[in-house]
Protein backbone atom coordinates (compact mmCIF):
# COMPACT_ATOMS: atom_id res chain seq x y z
CA UNK A 1 0.00 0.00 0.00
CA UNK A 2 1.12 3.31 -0.77
CA UNK A 3 -0.44 6.42 0.75
CA UNK A 4 -0.91 9.93 -0.39
CA UNK A 5 -2.09 12.97 1.50
CA UNK A 6 -5.35 14.32 1.12
CA UNK A 7 -6.73 18.00 2.71
CA UNK A 8 -9.45 18.30 4.89
CA UNK A 9 -11.31 21.11 2.54
CA UNK A 10 -11.57 17.85 0.13
CA UNK A 11 -13.83 15.29 2.25
CA UNK A 12 -17.44 16.03 1.91
CA UNK A 13 -19.35 16.32 4.90
CA UNK A 14 -22.43 14.34 5.34
CA UNK A 15 -21.94 12.42 2.38
CA UNK A 16 -20.11 8.51 1.99
CA UNK A 17 -16.64 9.02 1.38
CA UNK A 18 -15.72 7.37 -1.57
CA UNK A 19 -12.64 5.80 -0.60
CA UNK A 20 -11.43 4.70 2.97
CA UNK A 21 -9.25 7.12 5.07
CA UNK A 22 -6.06 6.22 6.92
CA UNK A 23 -3.31 7.80 8.91
CA UNK A 24 0.49 8.39 7.94
CA UNK A 25 0.81 4.81 8.98
CA UNK A 26 -1.93 3.22 6.95
CA UNK A 27 -4.16 2.70 10.30
CA UNK A 28 -7.86 3.07 8.92
CA UNK A 29 -9.36 6.36 10.21
CA UNK A 30 -12.95 5.54 7.99
CA UNK A 31 -14.70 2.82 6.24
CA UNK A 32 -15.34 3.67 2.51
CA UNK A 33 -18.92 4.81 2.67
CA UNK A 34 -18.24 5.84 6.13
CA UNK A 35 -20.19 9.60 6.70
CA UNK A 36 -18.67 12.12 8.49
CA UNK A 37 -21.49 14.57 9.99
CA UNK A 38 -19.39 17.41 11.02
CA UNK A 39 -16.44 19.58 10.21
CA UNK A 40 -15.99 18.84 14.38
CA UNK A 41 -15.71 15.18 13.77
CA UNK A 42 -13.93 15.80 10.43
CA UNK A 43 -10.90 17.49 12.33
CA UNK A 44 -10.96 15.32 15.09
CA UNK A 45 -10.38 12.19 12.72
CA UNK A 46 -7.29 14.24 11.20
CA UNK A 47 -5.93 15.43 14.29
CA UNK A 48 -5.95 12.07 15.84
CA UNK A 49 -4.35 10.41 12.11
CA UNK A 50 -2.00 13.47 12.27
CA UNK A 51 -3.57 14.03 8.68
CA UNK A 52 -5.60 12.14 6.53
CA UNK A 53 -3.99 9.71 3.58
CA UNK A 54 -5.68 7.43 0.78
CA UNK A 55 -4.50 4.89 -0.91
CA UNK A 56 -2.82 5.84 -4.44
CA UNK A 57 -4.89 3.15 -5.74
CA UNK A 58 -7.53 5.73 -4.67
CA UNK A 59 -6.33 8.95 -5.52
CA UNK A 60 -7.39 8.33 -9.28
CA UNK A 61 -10.72 9.53 -8.72
CA UNK A 62 -9.50 12.20 -6.11
CA UNK A 63 -7.43 13.83 -8.85
CA UNK A 64 -10.16 13.23 -11.97
CA UNK A 65 -12.79 15.24 -9.50
CA UNK A 66 -10.41 17.65 -8.81
CA UNK A 67 -9.61 17.98 -12.63
CA UNK A 68 -12.60 18.70 -13.43
CA UNK A 69 -13.86 21.20 -11.12
CA UNK A 70 -10.91 23.22 -12.57
CA UNK A 71 -12.01 22.80 -15.95
CA UNK A 72 -15.76 23.58 -14.90
CA UNK A 73 -14.67 27.17 -13.55
CA UNK A 74 -12.45 27.68 -15.96
CA UNK A 75 -15.60 27.10 -18.60
CA UNK A 76 -17.87 29.47 -16.52
CA UNK A 77 -15.32 31.92 -16.64
CA UNK A 78 -14.37 32.06 -12.81
CA UNK A 79 -11.54 35.14 -11.80
CA UNK A 80 -7.98 33.37 -11.24
CA UNK A 81 -8.87 33.69 -7.43
CA UNK A 82 -11.71 31.76 -7.50
CA UNK A 83 -9.51 28.61 -9.37
CA UNK A 84 -6.53 28.99 -7.49
CA UNK A 85 -8.54 28.14 -4.48
CA UNK A 86 -10.86 25.34 -5.81
CA UNK A 87 -11.97 22.11 -3.54
CA UNK A 88 -13.00 19.38 -4.37
CA UNK A 89 -16.82 19.89 -3.01
CA UNK A 90 -19.80 20.49 -4.01
CA UNK A 91 -21.04 18.25 -6.90
CA UNK A 92 -17.72 16.90 -7.70
CA UNK A 93 -18.02 13.33 -5.82
CA UNK A 94 -21.95 13.51 -6.69
CA UNK A 95 -21.96 10.84 -9.49
CA UNK A 96 -18.96 8.36 -8.06
CA UNK A 97 -20.92 8.38 -4.48
CA UNK A 98 -23.72 7.41 -6.55
CA UNK A 99 -22.43 4.56 -7.73
CA UNK A 100 -20.84 3.53 -4.68
CA UNK A 101 -24.75 4.01 -2.43
CA UNK A 102 -25.68 1.56 -5.45
CA UNK A 103 -23.54 -1.11 -3.65
CA UNK A 104 -24.43 -2.19 -0.50
CA UNK A 105 -21.97 -2.40 2.47
CA UNK A 106 -24.10 -4.39 4.70
CA UNK A 107 -21.36 -4.93 6.98
CA UNK A 108 -21.56 -0.73 7.03
CA UNK A 109 -24.62 -0.58 7.35
CA UNK A 110 -25.08 -2.66 10.58
CA UNK A 111 -22.79 -0.61 12.64
CA UNK A 112 -24.28 2.69 11.24
CA UNK A 113 -27.38 1.33 12.98
CA UNK A 114 -25.88 -0.16 15.80
CA UNK A 115 -24.25 3.31 16.63
CA UNK A 116 -27.57 5.39 15.74
CA UNK A 117 -29.35 3.45 18.43
CA UNK A 118 -26.78 3.49 20.98
CA UNK A 119 -25.73 7.58 20.53
CA UNK A 120 -29.31 9.07 20.47
CA UNK A 121 -28.15 12.74 20.77
CA UNK A 122 -31.18 14.91 19.48
CA UNK A 123 -28.43 17.10 17.66
CA UNK A 124 -27.50 13.75 14.69
CA UNK A 125 -29.97 11.59 15.86
CA UNK A 126 -32.75 12.64 13.14
CA UNK A 127 -30.71 13.35 10.50
CA UNK A 128 -28.64 9.70 10.66
CA UNK A 129 -32.17 7.62 11.17
CA UNK A 130 -33.43 9.46 7.44
CA UNK A 131 -30.55 8.96 6.15
CA UNK A 132 -30.69 5.30 7.09
CA UNK A 133 -33.85 4.75 6.45
CA UNK A 134 -33.24 6.36 2.70
CA UNK A 135 -30.25 3.95 2.22
CA UNK A 136 -32.60 0.55 3.38
CA UNK A 137 -35.49 1.98 0.99
CA UNK A 138 -33.45 2.77 -1.76
CA UNK A 139 -31.69 -1.02 -1.26
CA UNK A 140 -35.07 -2.86 -1.19
CA UNK A 141 -37.00 -1.17 -3.99
CA UNK A 142 -33.22 -1.25 -6.21
CA UNK A 143 -33.03 -5.18 -5.34
CA UNK A 144 -35.17 -6.50 -2.63
CA UNK A 145 -33.94 -10.20 -3.07
CA UNK A 146 -30.21 -8.91 -2.18
CA UNK A 147 -32.12 -6.95 0.94
CA UNK A 148 -33.74 -9.89 2.03
CA UNK A 149 -30.80 -12.52 1.29
CA UNK A 150 -28.13 -9.99 2.87
CA UNK A 151 -30.09 -9.65 6.02
CA UNK A 152 -31.07 -12.75 6.88
CA UNK A 153 -27.95 -14.21 6.38
CA UNK A 154 -26.99 -11.62 9.19
CA UNK A 155 -29.45 -12.38 11.40
CA UNK A 156 -28.30 -16.11 11.40
CA UNK A 157 -25.30 -15.37 12.45
CA UNK A 158 -24.65 -11.95 14.18
CA UNK A 159 -25.05 -11.69 17.67
CA UNK A 160 -22.93 -8.77 18.71
CA UNK A 161 -25.12 -6.37 17.15
CA UNK A 162 -28.34 -8.39 17.38
CA UNK A 163 -30.13 -5.60 17.82
CA UNK A 164 -29.40 -3.12 14.62
CA UNK A 165 -29.63 -6.36 12.51
CA UNK A 166 -33.01 -7.40 14.04
CA UNK A 167 -34.86 -3.95 13.58
CA UNK A 168 -33.06 -3.45 9.92
CA UNK A 169 -34.48 -6.84 9.04
CA UNK A 170 -38.21 -6.32 10.08
CA UNK A 171 -38.21 -2.68 8.20
CA UNK A 172 -36.85 -4.26 5.44
CA UNK A 173 -39.91 -6.97 5.25
CA UNK A 174 -42.94 -4.79 6.89
CA UNK A 175 -41.31 -2.15 4.20
CA UNK A 176 -42.31 -5.03 1.17
CA UNK A 177 -45.23 -5.94 3.04
CA UNK A 178 -47.02 -2.89 2.76
CA UNK A 179 -45.58 -1.66 -0.73
CA UNK A 180 -46.18 -4.42 -2.59
CA UNK A 181 -48.94 -6.27 -0.68
CA UNK A 182 -51.10 -3.88 1.65
CA UNK A 183 -50.62 -0.89 -0.81
CA UNK A 184 -50.23 1.34 1.79
CA UNK A 185 -49.61 4.94 1.01
CA UNK A 186 -46.01 6.33 0.79
CA UNK A 187 -46.91 8.33 4.20
CA UNK A 188 -47.60 4.88 5.79
CA UNK A 189 -44.75 3.39 4.86
CA UNK A 190 -42.19 6.06 6.26
CA UNK A 191 -43.99 5.86 9.26
CA UNK A 192 -43.45 2.19 9.29
CA UNK A 193 -40.23 1.39 8.50
CA UNK A 194 -39.35 4.12 11.31
CA UNK A 195 -41.20 2.44 13.88
CA UNK A 196 -39.51 -0.74 13.25
CA UNK A 197 -36.22 0.53 12.90
CA UNK A 198 -36.43 2.47 16.31
CA UNK A 199 -39.22 0.31 18.73
CA UNK A 200 -36.21 -1.01 20.58
CA UNK A 201 -34.67 2.07 21.07
CA UNK A 202 -35.34 1.94 25.08
CA UNK A 203 -33.62 -2.01 25.41
CA UNK A 204 -30.50 -1.88 22.70
CA UNK A 205 -28.19 -2.62 24.91
CA UNK A 206 -29.57 -4.99 26.93
CA UNK A 207 -31.14 -6.77 23.56
CA UNK A 208 -27.81 -7.41 22.49
CA UNK A 209 -26.68 -8.52 26.66
CA UNK A 210 -29.55 -10.91 26.07
CA UNK A 211 -28.58 -12.85 22.86
CA UNK A 212 -25.11 -13.66 24.62
CA UNK A 213 -27.29 -14.92 27.90
CA UNK A 214 -28.09 -18.45 28.87
CA UNK A 215 -29.30 -17.56 32.48
CA UNK A 216 -32.68 -17.12 32.67
CA UNK A 217 -34.06 -13.14 32.85
CA UNK A 218 -33.00 -10.87 36.30
CA UNK A 219 -36.10 -9.25 37.83
CA UNK A 220 -34.65 -6.13 36.71
CA UNK A 221 -34.20 -7.25 32.94
CA UNK A 222 -37.87 -8.03 32.93
CA UNK A 223 -39.07 -4.86 34.06
CA UNK A 224 -36.94 -2.97 31.71
CA UNK A 225 -38.45 -5.71 28.30
CA UNK A 226 -41.55 -4.57 29.54
CA UNK A 227 -41.13 -0.89 29.99
CA UNK A 228 -39.34 -0.79 26.83
CA UNK A 229 -41.96 0.49 24.23
CA UNK A 230 -43.15 3.75 25.98
CA UNK A 231 -39.36 4.08 27.33
CA UNK A 232 -39.13 3.84 23.23
CA UNK A 233 -41.69 6.32 23.02
CA UNK A 234 -40.26 8.65 25.18
CA UNK A 235 -37.13 8.92 23.95
CA UNK A 236 -38.00 9.61 20.58
CA UNK A 237 -40.31 12.31 21.57
CA UNK A 238 -37.51 14.18 23.45
CA UNK A 239 -35.73 13.59 20.32
CA UNK A 240 -38.20 15.91 18.29
CA UNK A 241 -40.70 12.94 16.87
CA UNK A 242 -44.68 14.47 16.46
CA UNK A 243 -45.82 11.54 13.95
CA UNK A 244 -48.41 9.87 16.29
CA UNK A 245 -48.92 7.45 13.99
CA UNK A 246 -44.98 6.42 14.15
CA UNK A 247 -45.09 6.75 18.15
CA UNK A 248 -48.56 4.78 18.27
CA UNK A 249 -46.58 1.78 15.96
CA UNK A 250 -43.69 1.78 18.23
CA UNK A 251 -46.06 2.24 22.02
CA UNK A 252 -48.13 -0.76 20.73
CA UNK A 253 -45.82 -3.13 18.98
CA UNK A 254 -46.07 -5.72 21.10
CA UNK A 255 -49.25 -5.99 21.47
CA UNK A 256 -51.41 -9.43 20.97
CA UNK A 257 -54.59 -8.48 19.61
CA UNK A 258 -55.85 -10.81 16.97
CA UNK A 259 -58.29 -9.31 14.20
CA UNK A 260 -58.03 -7.61 10.64
CA UNK A 261 -56.01 -4.68 10.02
CA UNK A 262 -58.82 -2.48 9.41
CA UNK A 263 -60.29 -2.39 12.47
CA UNK A 264 -57.62 -0.72 13.85
CA UNK A 265 -56.27 2.57 14.40
CA UNK A 266 -53.85 3.77 11.80
CA UNK A 267 -50.64 3.16 14.91
CA UNK A 268 -52.30 -0.36 15.49
CA UNK A 269 -52.49 -1.59 11.90
CA UNK A 270 -48.64 -0.59 11.66
CA UNK A 271 -47.96 -1.83 14.81
CA UNK A 272 -49.74 -5.36 14.43
CA UNK A 273 -47.60 -5.66 10.95
CA UNK A 274 -44.50 -4.69 13.24
CA UNK A 275 -45.29 -7.29 15.79
CA UNK A 276 -45.66 -9.74 13.26
CA UNK A 277 -42.46 -8.97 11.67
CA UNK A 278 -40.72 -8.92 14.89
CA UNK A 279 -41.69 -12.31 15.80
CA UNK A 280 -40.85 -13.94 13.15
CA UNK A 281 -36.91 -12.13 13.21
CA UNK A 282 -36.55 -12.62 16.33
CA UNK A 283 -36.71 -17.08 16.59
CA UNK A 284 -34.34 -16.87 13.43
CA UNK A 285 -31.44 -15.60 15.44
CA UNK A 286 -29.31 -17.39 17.50
CA UNK A 287 -29.04 -16.93 21.08
CA UNK A 288 -27.35 -18.72 23.97
CA UNK A 289 -30.23 -20.11 25.70
CA UNK A 290 -31.62 -21.69 22.34
CA UNK A 291 -31.31 -22.73 19.18
CA UNK A 292 -32.92 -20.31 16.30
CA UNK A 293 -35.56 -22.26 13.74
CA UNK A 294 -35.87 -22.39 10.57
CA UNK A 295 -37.18 -19.68 8.34
CA UNK A 296 -40.27 -21.69 7.07
CA UNK A 297 -41.22 -22.59 10.61
CA UNK A 298 -40.43 -18.81 12.35
CA UNK A 299 -42.74 -17.62 9.22
CA UNK A 300 -45.76 -20.32 9.94
CA UNK A 301 -45.57 -19.48 13.60
CA UNK A 302 -46.53 -15.65 12.49
CA UNK A 303 -48.79 -16.77 9.82
CA UNK A 304 -51.38 -17.89 12.42
CA UNK A 305 -52.74 -14.98 15.05
CA UNK A 306 -53.72 -15.76 18.79
CA UNK A 307 -56.77 -17.60 18.17
CA UNK A 308 -55.03 -19.77 15.26
CA UNK A 309 -56.88 -18.05 12.93
CA UNK A 310 -54.73 -16.77 9.26
CA UNK A 311 -53.57 -13.00 10.75
CA UNK A 312 -54.31 -10.53 7.69
CA UNK A 313 -50.12 -9.03 8.93
CA UNK A 314 -48.71 -12.41 9.02
CA UNK A 315 -50.19 -13.55 5.39
CA UNK A 316 -48.90 -10.01 3.80
CA UNK A 317 -45.50 -11.12 5.59
CA UNK A 318 -45.44 -14.06 3.65
CA UNK A 319 -46.81 -13.11 0.49
CA UNK A 320 -43.60 -10.28 0.25
CA UNK A 321 -41.30 -12.32 0.96
CA UNK A 322 -42.00 -15.90 0.82
CA UNK A 323 -42.41 -19.11 2.51
CA UNK A 324 -38.37 -18.97 1.77
CA UNK A 325 -37.31 -16.08 1.82
CA UNK A 326 -33.77 -14.88 0.14
CA UNK A 327 -30.99 -16.17 2.39
CA UNK A 328 -32.74 -19.33 3.75
CA UNK A 329 -31.50 -22.96 2.98
CA UNK A 330 -33.79 -25.20 1.76
CA UNK A 331 -33.09 -29.09 0.83
CA UNK A 332 -34.09 -30.11 -3.09
CA UNK A 333 -36.33 -33.18 -4.05
CA UNK A 334 -32.12 -33.94 -5.87
CA UNK A 335 -31.18 -34.14 -1.96
CA UNK A 336 -29.43 -31.49 -2.54
CA UNK A 337 -28.51 -28.01 -0.54
CA UNK A 338 -29.56 -24.76 -1.23
CA UNK A 339 -29.36 -21.15 -0.52
CA UNK A 340 -32.71 -19.12 -1.63
CA UNK A 341 -31.62 -16.00 -3.99
CA UNK A 342 -34.67 -14.68 -5.65
CA UNK A 343 -38.78 -15.11 -4.36
CA UNK A 344 -40.54 -16.93 -7.80
CA UNK A 345 -43.58 -16.77 -8.89
CA UNK A 346 -45.66 -17.90 -5.76
CA UNK A 347 -44.61 -17.91 -2.17
CA UNK A 348 -42.99 -21.65 -2.29
CA UNK A 349 -41.04 -21.97 -5.56
CA UNK A 350 -38.05 -19.10 -5.31
CA UNK A 351 -34.65 -19.78 -7.46
CA UNK A 352 -32.18 -20.96 -5.39
CA UNK A 353 -28.41 -21.58 -5.65
CA UNK A 354 -27.11 -24.91 -4.63
CA UNK A 355 -24.13 -25.20 -2.41
CA UNK A 356 -23.98 -28.61 -0.81
CA UNK A 357 -24.50 -31.65 -3.64
CA UNK A 358 -26.15 -35.06 -3.28
CA UNK A 359 -23.09 -36.40 -1.97
CA UNK A 360 -22.62 -33.85 1.08
CA UNK A 361 -19.74 -31.64 -0.66
CA UNK A 362 -19.70 -28.42 -1.16
CA UNK A 363 -20.18 -27.38 -4.66
CA UNK A 364 -16.86 -25.34 -6.06
CA UNK A 365 -19.74 -22.97 -8.04
CA UNK A 366 -23.04 -22.30 -6.73
CA UNK A 367 -25.77 -23.96 -9.52
CA UNK A 368 -29.09 -21.82 -10.39
CA UNK A 369 -31.90 -24.35 -9.68
CA UNK A 370 -35.63 -22.92 -10.74
CA UNK A 371 -37.92 -24.99 -7.44
CA UNK A 372 -41.09 -24.41 -9.76
CA UNK A 373 -39.87 -27.72 -11.53
CA UNK A 374 -40.85 -30.69 -9.99
CA UNK A 375 -37.19 -32.20 -10.10
CA UNK A 376 -35.94 -29.61 -7.99
CA UNK A 377 -38.69 -29.19 -5.85
CA UNK A 378 -38.62 -28.01 -2.32
CA UNK A 379 -38.57 -30.83 -0.25
CA UNK A 380 -37.46 -29.11 3.38
CA UNK A 381 -36.41 -26.24 5.04
CA UNK A 382 -33.05 -26.64 6.22
CA UNK A 383 -32.03 -24.63 9.46
CA UNK A 384 -28.89 -22.28 9.22
CA UNK A 385 -26.71 -24.25 11.90
CA UNK A 386 -27.17 -27.52 9.82
CA UNK A 387 -25.54 -25.99 6.88
CA UNK A 388 -21.68 -25.95 7.36
CA UNK A 389 -20.68 -24.10 3.94
CA UNK A 390 -19.63 -20.37 4.83
CA UNK A 391 -22.20 -17.83 2.98
CA UNK A 392 -19.70 -15.39 1.12
CA UNK A 393 -22.53 -12.34 0.64
CA UNK A 394 -19.82 -10.58 -1.59
CA UNK A 395 -19.95 -13.62 -4.72
CA UNK A 396 -23.36 -14.85 -4.03
CA UNK A 397 -25.14 -11.49 -3.99
CA UNK A 398 -24.79 -10.88 -7.37
CA UNK A 399 -26.89 -13.79 -8.03
CA UNK A 400 -30.02 -11.99 -6.62
CA UNK A 401 -30.02 -9.17 -8.97
CA UNK A 402 -30.31 -11.58 -12.32
CA UNK A 403 -33.71 -10.70 -14.17
CA UNK A 404 -36.53 -13.50 -12.91
CA UNK A 405 -39.92 -13.98 -13.56
CA UNK A 406 -42.88 -11.44 -13.22
CA UNK A 407 -44.58 -11.46 -9.86
CA UNK A 408 -48.14 -11.90 -9.37
CA UNK A 409 -48.54 -8.70 -7.40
Amino acid sequence: MHLVPVSVESIRINQPLPFPLMDKNGVLLAKRSFVIDSKEDLAEIAQRGGGLYIDVADSEAHHRAYVGRLHSLVRTGKSLGEIADAKITGDLLDNRNAQENERADWLDLQVQTNALLRDTQPSHFMDKLERLNTQLNRHSRSNPDGTLFALMQLSATEVRMYSATHSMLVSVMCGLAAREVLKWSPEQQDSLSKAALTMNLGMTSLQDQLTRQAEALTPVQRRAIDAHAQKSVEMLTDMGVTDAVWLDAVRDHHTQVPGPLQSRAPGQQLARLIQRADMFAARLSPRAGRVPISPAAAMQACYFDENRQVDEAGAALIKAVGIYQPGSFVRLATDEVAVVIKRGQNTSTPRVAVLVNRSGMPTLEPTIRETSTRDFRIVASVPHREVKVQINLERLLPLTAAPASDRPW
